[in-house]
């Protein structure tokens, strides 16, 4: 199984996390053709027997993505489709299904609404789950039946309560299974946990699973331990709270009908430019994405500092190094940019996110209060709506920052600026945050910049100045001051793309 996340990992501050995402999921497929999907040829009943049960209160990144899926509308699902290796039969892939649900505990996890709507985690040790059998016709291809039933799992709402959180569907065709379809909601797992999940799955590793799980991680953030991690984050969060602009974002210079618009950037440059900013800096891969993410946002709003909400997985935590569950949590980090240079701001970011990683493990219910309270204090809105997803694995190769000629690594960036793409490919109606951006792997080795604005706050202008900056501030980080200094004037011509979509040219 392949799991692509489309979800945004974070929370933001918002309501209690009471109300049932799966309210609006309906609308997620609103807008655009939904696929046929044929009908169901043979359920197969899969038993499965695992470890543990009880119920609890949901875990603080159970509750923080639950906030998120309440606020978006959207049940957020992962997962995706992938071809079947040749020879694996249904069987094989019912034994799969009973390894995954036997062996992580938040796949055997339901809700239970207690009185007044509030969500509880129950885990199950037994149960039965159904894995559905899909034919498709001869003259059909099987990736368009398998991509019409993905469609259909991400589309159709989830009852926390009453469904195991996973949907999976096998395609056949001529009796032999081909494609394999699996979607799960999000409160399943995060990013690095999914990929922990399918590594396991290779290898089908029979050892006890390790870490902090879902139940005893709740009952740990009820203890003296648990609320001193949460009070010491919650200090830091009012400390940015409180001495942050009361303007985050510009506001509605350019609002747009659907107002919610998604699109994609690459830049060979700014890949090619990490490890020698690396070398200039001291900085690793994510606290250089943050400083080039700050100093595009600055460059594209005239806003510093820039405050945004990093999403952090957790996992340098040792027990959550290897758990299947939702530990990730959006941190805080005020990120000085103005009067600064591009190498200057990195170095800032990487110090920064140090420490929003460190207080990024918190009670989302609490944050709710201090924000609220912090709010009414300023009189003005505290939230922070601005978040940054670091999702990539991304590592320099080995020696690739030993470039001794500045000149050399100048001509090859400027060279490299001309395979950079930037592309509208969705406007919709759906909530989302205001400002989200997220990064990820490219298969051929690159960086692809998934970029969500709420147009009523970033105009589409504002989001392609951004990308754009972002490359121009890598560029300059990467390269001694004289050298950055030549390329400066080439780099400011970067494609002014705002107008792009407008011409119908920007639009995948």
């Amino acid at each position: 199984m392949r799991t692509e996340e489309e979800a945004a990992d974070a929370a933001e501050v918002g309501a209690a996390g009471q109300a049932d995402p799966a309210a609006g999921a309906g609308e997620e497929a609103a807008g655009r053709a939904v696929p046929v999907v044929p009908a169901v040829a043979e359920r197969v009943a899969v038993d499965f027997a695992g470890e543990g049960e009880g119920l609890e209160e949901m875990s603080w990144g159970m509750w923080e993505i639950w906030q998120a899926m309440g606020r978006q509308r959207s049940q957020l699902p992962i997962g995706g489709r992938v071809a079947v290796e040749p020879g694996t039969t249904l069987d094989d892939l019912a034994a799969e299904l009973r390894y995954l649900m036997e062996r992580f505990p938040s796949m055997r996890t339901r809700l239970r609404f207690a009185p007044g709507g509030r969500a509880l985690q129950q885990l199950f040790s037994t149960g039965r789950v159904t894995l559905e059998v899909y034919d498709a016709a001869p003259d059909t291809d099987p990736q368009e039946v398998a991509a019409a039933v993905e469609e259909r799992y991400r589309s159709e709402p989830f009852d926390f309560a009453g469904q195991w959180p996973v949907r999976i569907a096998v395609v056949r065709r001529h009796g032999r299974p081909v494609q394999q379809v699996t979607v799960m909601h999000h409160l399943v797992t995060d990013g690095l946990g999914s990929a922990i999940m399918l590594g396991q799955m290779r290898t089908r590793d029979t050892a006890p699973v390790s870490g902090m799980q879902q139940l005893e991680q709740a009952r740990w953030q009820r203890s003296a331990a648990g609320q001193r991690q949460s009070e010491r984050a919650l200090r830091h969060f009012e400390g940015v709270l409180r001495t942050m602009p009361a303007l985050q974002l510009p506001g509605p210079t350019d609002p747009r009908e659907p107002r919610h618009w998604r699109a994609h950037f690459q830049s060979s440059a700014l890949t090619a430019a990490l490890p020698a900013i690396t070398a200039r800096t001291g900085t690793g891969g994510s606290g250089i994405l943050l400083g080039l993410f700050a100093v595009g946002l600055y460059r594209a709003t005239g806003i510093s500092p820039v405050v945004v909400r990093p999403v952090v997985s957790n996992r340098f935590r040792a027990v959550f190094a290897d758990v299947v569950c939702m530990v990730s949590q959006a941190g805080v980090c005020a990120v000085d940019v103005a009067g600064a240079s591009a190498a200057e701001v990195v170095e800032r970011a990487g110090r920064g996110s140090m420490t929003a990683y460190r207080h990024a493990y918190f009670d989302p219910e609490a944050l709710d209060e201090l924000v609220g309270r912090v709010s009414i204090e300023r009189g003005e809105d505290a939230n922070i709506r601005t978040y940054f997803n670091d999702r990539s694995t991304y590592a320099p190769p080995a020696g690739s920052e030993q470039k001794a000629d500045p000149g050399e690594l100048a001509r090859e960036l400027r060279a490299a600026r001309r395979d950079t793409v930037f592309r509208w490919f969705a406007r919709e109606e759906a909530q989302a945050e205001r400002f989200f951006v997220h990064v990820d792997d490219t298969p051929e080795g690159g960086l692809r910049f998934e970029i969500r604005v709420d147009t009523h706050y970033v105009s589409p202008a504002q989001a392609e100045a951004f990308a754009y900056a972002m490359e121009a501030a890598a560029i300059e980080a990467a390269l001694p001051e004289g050298a950055a200094q030549e390329t400066a004037a080439e780099t400011a011509e970067a494609p002014a793309q705002g107008a792009v979509a407008e011409a119908g040219g920007g639009w995948e």
